[in-house]
């Protein structure tokens, strides 16, 4: 049967995740809110929503609906999710899982106490590329894990929301969660959380972090360094260390499109091989198979490589760390 589907929200994320449920067979439109009311009519009228609402808890009390999708600014993702969760239904919500440790705290509590499913919007996660990257990584062929490098740059910073708390929690939760995947494949489910952190950035007008960078220590001695900016460039950047080579992203691994992906296994003796995946779908259409597998299945959170609750909660607790560390570094 298939899943109807609310939208709470009508930025540009939106149409995404939109473009993503229109494309399967598995799920349908049914309603839509915005703050906005123009933007939501806009919606409406664009993509046929058969439902439009001004009232939140008039959408949520909705027995049709069986899915919301949260695509709101991130600091008011908290008690969106928890609202919708509180009132039956799965929730998909975008990331950042919030902008403050309290929050996250107060939302996977409330989510895990609904026992209704929550995951985290890092839709690159279910993508096929995302699955064939941690076959790759638990092959052998890297060897020990030595180090991790990561870097994604965009020139967005004039159009984010400013309560959003600046480039971590809009890019950097993408190479942080990329790291955190990483480290837990190579090195156990609990090597991410034992590290030590330090983190460097510069401050916009807001007194958001706009620039940061951050090195990091785990516990088993692997070490990994990451940046993110929102005021300059559009670019990124993954790789993984072995002590036998070298594993990198030749697609950008936080938007992989239709066709064709590519990673690049450079050995230190050896040949370079080109590691492809063919796919024709985009990660914001497997973001909604993922949901309508685990909603079909009774699961309370995703399965790996999508985000657990303990791993949307991890990679802020990461975020957390490397702001404060770079605000203590910029304003000392």
């Amino acid at each position: 049967m298939a899943l109807n589907w609310a939208i709470i929200g009508t930025g540009f994320i939106s149409h995404q995740a939109i473009d993503g449920i229109v494309k399967s067979d598995g799920s349908h439109l049914h309603s839509i809110y915005g703050r906005n009311p123009d933007l939501a009519k806009q919606f409406q009228s664009q993509y046929g929503f058969p439902k439009l609402s001004f009232d939140v808890n008039e959408l949520l009390s909705d027995p049709d609906v069986d899915v919301v999708y949260i695509g709101l600014p991130n600091h008011l993702h908290k008690d969106a999710a928890i609202q919708a969760a509180q009132a039956g239904k799965a929730v998909l919500s975008e990331k950042s899982l919030t902008t403050t440790m309290g929050d996250a705290d107060a939302l996977l509590v409330a989510v895990a106490q609904t026992r209704t499913f929550f995951v985290e919007g890092l839709m690159y996660l279910s993508h096929p590329f995302l699955s064939r990257f941690v076959e790759v990584l638990q092959d052998g062929r890297l060897g020990d894990l030595r180090s991790v490098n990561g870097y994604y740059c965009a020139n967005i910073g004039e159009v984010v929301n400013p309560k959003g708390r600046g480039t971590l929690y809009n890019l950097g939760c993408y190479p942080t969660s990329l790291l955190q995947l990483t480290v837990q494949t190579m090195c156990g489910p609990d090597a991410f959380k034992s590290r030590q952190l330090q983190g460097f950035g510069n401050l916009n007008e807001e007194g958001n972090i706009c620039d940061a960078a951050c090195s990091a220590r785990f516990e088993n001695g692997v070490l990994a360094t990451l940046q993110s900016t929102d005021s300059y460039g559009m670019g990124n950047g993954f790789s993984v260390m072995g002590v036998n080579g070298v594993l990198s992203f030749v697609s950008n691994p936080w938007l992989p499109v239709p066709g064709r992906s590519a990673m690049m296994w450079s050995p230190y003796e050896g040949e370079v091989e080109l590691i492809h995946v063919d796919d024709p779908f985009d990660a914001f259409f497997h973001q909604t198979k993922l949901v309508e597998r685990h909603v079909a299945q009774g699961d309370h959170e995703a399965w790996r490589p999508s985000p657990r609750h303990r791993d949307s909660w991890e990679v802020m607790d990461f975020l957390t760390q490397w702001e404060a560390s770079c605000r203590t570094a910029s304003l000392g």
